[in-house]
């Protein structure tokens, strides 16, 4: 301020001498001397006041250079260009009120509004819950029960305010897809390496006791001990024979061959299913339903694949049936929400227990006295290499319910 009061002073000064100067040139015509003087004078105190007057001057803003592939937008304009870039943002966002563990949770974009929609998320509330109780400024991994069956999402959360009021952002995106194909991609390595060390010294083992049987009908020994010999030898070729057939029963996980995918009608598919299972069911006093609705849906997968992978889906249900009266196996499919395909095989046995249901797709995991624990790990490499996921869903009534999506 007190460089603008001397500013302005300087500029009256200037003006008063420009002035008097003037005045001082008109009285004095006839004095070439004084009339130069004067001008000189006038022509300084000219250019003091025009510096002065730059100076008060204030300077307009340039301009905001112009950058390229953006236009210039109004506010409203720029509000509604946020407002749908979060709408179509390809993760689902939720508001948290408040800063506790606790609070009323919005969905922000159309993923969180389809996340809770009918059909996804199994219980809405629970998920809410869930994302209210995740720590600030930490990504955790959840999982949440939707009608495909588990699913996990990894979780990010904000702290910000709006307008004096405290708030968390949260942000969620599924990572199922994605874990899956991770984990049956370090499941097929591991198996290939297991399978390859296992059957480079089972195959020794085998041959080895094979010729030592053969040379030891050329060895003279006393009868009892070439019976003992005989049958210890006998042994091991059979134990290495058994292991190598179920080794080799594993490497089928890590040797599938690439899908050749086709248009196949599910209609075909599950005539072809029918004729193979069907008078199984009925033998044993029960039935297997099949279904398409509508009859016309096809689907783009290797056609061998999906048939065996629900050969083995069958092949459990019947299984786990086996003291059901009458057993009964449901094979469903129709287009879900979103335009995907659902095949559901649904039966009235006993169920998956809770806490053995994480565990059902792990290769060498069964519950069973003399199972392997690769039909199931075998089903879902076969869909997963198809484009597709499969999962094990609780039922509404009571047996197991797994649901094949493409």
């Amino acid at each position: 301020m007190a460089s603008e009061r001397a500013l302005k002073a300087g500029v009256g000064w200037s003006a008063a001498a420009l002035a008097v100067l003037a005045g001082c040139a008109a009285r004095v015509p006839d004095s070439p001397r004084l009339l130069v003087l004067c001008g000189v004078g006038a022509a300084i105190a000219a250019l003091a006041l025009w510096r002065l007057l730059a100076r008060l001057t204030v300077p307009r803003p340039l301009p905001e250079p112009a950058v390229p592939g953006r236009s210039a937008l109004s506010s409203d304009d720029a509000l509604l260009a946020l407002e749908a870039r979060l709408e179509h943002a390809p993760m689902a966002l939720f508001r948290v009120e408040g800063m506790g563990g606790a609070g009323a949770v919005t969905a922000l974009n159309g993923n969180a509004r389809r996340l809770l929609a009918p059909g996804r998320a199994s219980e809405p509330e629970r998920l809410h819950a869930l994302l209210a109780a995740q720590p600030v400024d930490e990504r955790t991994l959840i999982g949440f029960d939707t009608e495909r069956g588990l699913e996990r999402a990894l979780v990010a959360v904000s702290a910000l305010t709006v307008q004096g009021q405290a708030q968390r952002l949260v942000a969620l995106l599924p990572v199922e897809s994605q874990l899956e194909a991770e984990a049956l991609n370090a499941w097929r390595q591991l198996v290939h390496v297991l399978t390859h060390e296992i059957m480079n010294s089972l195959t020794p083992v085998a041959s080895l006791s094979r010729t030592a049987r053969e040379m030891l009908d050329d060895v003279p020994l006393p009868s009892e001990q070439a019976t003992d010999i005989g049958t210890a030898l006998d042994a091991i070729a059979r134990r290495s024979a058994s292991l190598v057939d179920f080794v080799a029963s594993y490497r089928s996980l890590s040797t599938l061959p690439q899908p050749r995918p086709e248009r196949v009608r599910l209609a075909d598919l599950f005539a072809r299913l029918d004729a193979l299972v069907g008078q199984q069911w009925q033998a044993r006093g029960g039935s297997a339903r099949f279904a398409v609705e509508p009859a016309s849906l096809e689907v783009l997968v290797d056609p061998g694949q999906l048939e065996q992978a629900l050969i083995n889906l069958l092949k459990n249900a019947a299984e786990a049936t086996a003291h059901a009266t009458p057993p009964q196996v449901d094979v469903v499919a129709r287009l879900g929400r979103g335009g995907r395909l659902r095949i559901e095989v649904s039966d009235n046995g006993p169920g998956v227990p809770d806490d053995t249901a994480p565990h059902i797709f792990t290769p060498f995991f069964s519950t069973k006295k003399r199972g392997r624990g690769i039909g199931l790990a075998m089903v879902r490499q076969l869909v997963h290499g198809n484009g597709g996921t499969v999962r094990h869903a609780r039922s509404v009534t009571s047996g197991a319910r797994f649901i094949v999506s493409f």
